[in-house]
């Protein structure tokens, strides 16, 4: 099943990404923190019908989610992520910065997993 695999690979991602964090790969490391995000939203999407192929589809799944569940964080944790994704093209961010993100990265994995249940 689609919605398994990308909540499997989206913890898998932040693992990696703090992994390439300490390794001092900022760029991959900033990659990585955003595909956790992307596939656990992939994840609720999938479950619930809602598209998600492009980007700014995901952009739409996480707005849809802050409203549905009332939490502001939802959507503010989403821009971080995807900050983190021109981080990869711009390689501008300074490693403590990706760290704090990715701490960011994990609040948000931790507040959808459950909605990947639903």
């Amino acid at each position: 099943m689609a919605t398994q695999k990308y909540h499997d690979d989206s913890r898998g991602l932040l693992a990696q990404a703090r992994y390439e964090l300490a390794e001092g790969d900022v760029r991959q490391a900033s990659e990585k923190g955003w595909g956790a995000v992307a596939l656990m939203l992939k994840a609720i999407a999938e479950r619930r019908g809602w598209e998600h192929g492009k980007h700014r589809q995901l952009s739409r799944v996480a707005s849809r989610l802050r409203s549905e569940t009332g939490n502001r964080d939802v959507f503010r944790y989403y821009q971080v992520a995807d900050s983190l994704h021109g981080n990869f093209y711009e390689d501008e961010l300074p490693p403590r910065d990706i760290a704090d993100a990715l701490d960011d990265v994990e609040q948000l994995l931790d507040l959808l997993e459950p909605l990947t249940r639903v």
